[in-house]
This record gives structure tokens, C-alpha cells and sequence, in this order.
């Protein structure tokens, strides 16, 4: 016999109902909180997720050789979607450089470009129309080039031209396969981006940290509670440095949970988004905060609480790992992919399928 059962957590004093399943009255072990992951995410999402740590390890020590970077003057990140991600964070590792960075997520390479660039293009399944079209306006150009990808149109392309290419896997999906590109990428760059082995060891280090706390198996995780708090759409601030973080945050809130999101720079949100508080609504504020923020951004999060706290409006704090700028973007990218995948499982949305992206992708 087939019974309903609603699986209850409590949390100061209320219940939350962490999603509805259909079980046989003997199987009693399907109330762990492995077991409603698992069949809220039948696409295994998480499982790769729970194997990031040593992903990344792996990427990073894997023998792929360094590219050939003489002569660089500026660099320019190009990728869409997950690779885009990647693009994002290595930008942010390169802003305190003397090192002119673009990030490019679309078709067209900067103008500027030429026999000075190192044009890294990124796209996890090889077939992303946008920076392919960049690999080819780079080549025509003369710029330096650096491609990364796990096979499909790109590798042809890039070996028929013999353009320096490398092949990394792919692991689950795109968004998934971020730590296996970006360590990949940060051992390829190496004579790019001045990242020291040590950071990037420390980076692994916290990741495995933080699995052990927003693991499936305990009720008392940052990433759990934070999906069980989003009822609405949610609207991320960030400061500049963490821009990556939280942009990843959005993109996977959309593609995993299936929502509405809004991103916006907590300085600049302050001269305009400020004001739509005003209006009331369904919205839910997400401050994504640095160990070390600038004072002066300290500031300015002190005063949007106290805004928030002055008018009822409920708020959620995340903040970032102390250490180097990889460790505290890495971090924050695994803690709040892992809630947008349990926001996913909480509201009955199977994270993995993307659709709507399917059908984009069949009518180009």
C-alpha cells in the first residue's frame, strides 16, 4: 500500500515541509535526508556536487602543461552560461593586477584586440555558438589564444587550425563541471594569473571544510536553511570582488530552481534599486558579504540592514571564507550552487533538465 507523507523539519518553533513523496509504509529509511536528495534529484546533480573537493584536486595536479603567454598586454575571458562563470572568477583574480581584463559573454570580441590579447575561451560542452564565434574573430585578428572545452565543435575546430586547445572533462553537466575547468585553467594560466600553489591548495582545503557542513546528511547546514528560507524572488547584493559569486548564484538559482532572480552591486544599488523596497512585493534580500569588505562597503551593509531591519523586511546574510579571493569565491559558489539545488528538491523541481535552454539552443 502507497502512503503520502510530508517530511517535517522544525525550525524555531514552525514546521517546514521539505517536500512530498510517495514511499511503502516498509520503507522507513527513505526519511533521511539523503534518500528525499536523491529522489528530489534524480539526475545524481548533488552526488558530483559532493565530489567537488577532489574534482578540483584532481584538475589542478593533472599534467596539462602551461600555454604560452609572451607578450600579453590584455586578456580577455570569453564564455557563456557556466563557462562564463569561470571567466568571471579569473577576472576577479586578476583586478588588483596591472593587467587590463574584459570578460566577453556573447559574439563579439572587443575591437581593441589584436596580436596583444590572450583571448581564453571557455565552453565545457564544445558546441556553445557565442564563443565559437569569438575563437574565430580571435584567429582572424591575430590575438593569442587559449581554448579549454571537453570535446565537440570547438576541439575540431581548434585542431584543424592548430589553435592551443585543451580537452578537460566534463563531469555531470556544464554548471557542474566548474571546479574541473577553473582548476584546469588555473594550472594552464599559470603564467597569466599570479595565483600561488598554496592559495589554490587552501581553496581545495575549505571546500572540503564546507562539505562536511552543507552535506545532505545534517539538518544544520548553511545551504539547507538558506533554500528553506527563500519563499519569493530572490535579490542578491554583493560587493565588486564577490560580482562572481553572486552572479553564479543567480545563474543557478534560474537553471537549477527554476526562478526569478535579481542580482545587483550593493554601492550601486543604493542609488536606484533601494527604492523598490518601497513598493512591497514577493521579493527577498541575500547580502553576500566579504570576510574583509572594503570599510567603507561595511558601511554601506550596515546601513542597508538597518534599512531592511526599519521597515519589517526579513534578510539572509552569507559570507565568505577568510583567505585569498579564489578561496572566498569557490566557497561561496559551492555553499549556494548546494542551496540552489535544495531550493530545487523543496519546491518539487528535478534540478538537472534545462528546456528552456534545449529549445533556445534547437531554434539557433
Amino acid at each position: 500500500m502507497l502512503q503520502r507523507l510530508d517530511i517535517l523539519y522544525l525550525k524555531q518553533g514552525g514546521p517546514y515541509t521539505v517536500n512530498r513523496y510517495i514511499f511503502k509504509e516498509n520503507q522507513p529509511e527513505c526519511l533521511n535526508h539523503s534518500c528525499w536528495l536523491d529522489k528530489g534529484d534524480p539526475g545524481g546533480m548533488h552526488r558530483t556536487y559532493d565530489r567537488w573537493p577532489e574534482i578540483a584536486e584532481e584538475s589542478y595536479s593533472e599534467e596539462y602543461g602551461q600555454a604560452e603567454s609572451g607578450g600579453v598586454s590584455d586578456v580577455v575571458f570569453a564564455g557563456m552560461g557556466g563557462s562564463g562563470a569561470i571567466g568571471d572568477v579569473l577576472y576577479s583574480m586578476l583586478s588588483k593586477t596591472g593587467i587590463h581584463v574584459s570578460v566577453v559573454k556573447g559574439y563579439v570580441l572587443p575591437r581593441t584586440a589584436g596580436p596583444g590579447t590572450l583571448v581564453v575561451s571557455t565552453s565545457i560542452s564544445g558546441n556553445t555558438r557565442e564563443t565559437l564565434t569569438v575563437i574565430e574573430a580571435a584567429r582572424e585578428a591575430g590575438c593569442q589564444t587559449a581554448c579549454f572545452c571537453s570535446g565537440g565543435e570547438m576541439l575540431e575546430y581548434c585542431t584543424r587550425h592548430k589553435m592551443p586547445h585543451w580537452v578537460v572533462p566534463m563531469h555531470h553537466s556544464p554548471r557542474t563541471s566548474f571546479p574541473s575547468f577553473l582548476y584546469a585553467m588555473l594550472s594552464v594560466l599559470g603564467g597569466v594569473i599570479p595565483v600561488d600553489e598554496k592559495d589554490v591548495r587552501d581553496s581545495i582545503s575549505d571546500m572540503r571544510e564546507l562539505r562536511s557542513r552543507i552535506s545532505p546528511e545534517r539538518e544544520d547546514n548553511p545551504a539547507l536553511e538558506l533554500a528553506r528560507w527563500i519563499k519569493g524572488m530572490p535579490v542578491i547584493y554583493y560587493p565588486w570582488g564577490l560580482q562572481a559569486a553572486a552572479v553564479r548564484f543567480k545563474n543557478s538559482l534560474q537553471e537549477n530552481a527554476k526562478c526569478h532572480v535579481i542580482a545587483e552591486d550593493v554601492i550601486e544599488a543604493c542609488h536606484n534599486g533601494i527604492v523598490s523596497w518601497e513598493g512591497g512585493g514577493n521579493a527577498q534580500p541575500i547580502l553576500i558579504e566579504g570576510a574583509d569588505d572594503y570599510y567603507k562597503t561595511k558601511e554601506r551593509w550596515a546601513i542597508l540592514r538597518g534599512f531592511f531591519e526599519s521597515r519589517g523586511i526579513g534578510y539572509r546574510e552569507v559570507r565568505s571564507v577568510k583567505g585569498g579571493v579564489l578561496s572566498k569565491i569557490i566557497n561561496l559558489v559551492y555553499l549556494l550552487d548546494y542551496a540552489s539545488i535544495y531550493l530545487a528538491v523543496l519546491r518539487g523541481v528535478e534540478p538537472s533538465p534545462v528546456p528552456a535552454i534545449d529549445y533556445i539552443k534547437r531554434h539557433l
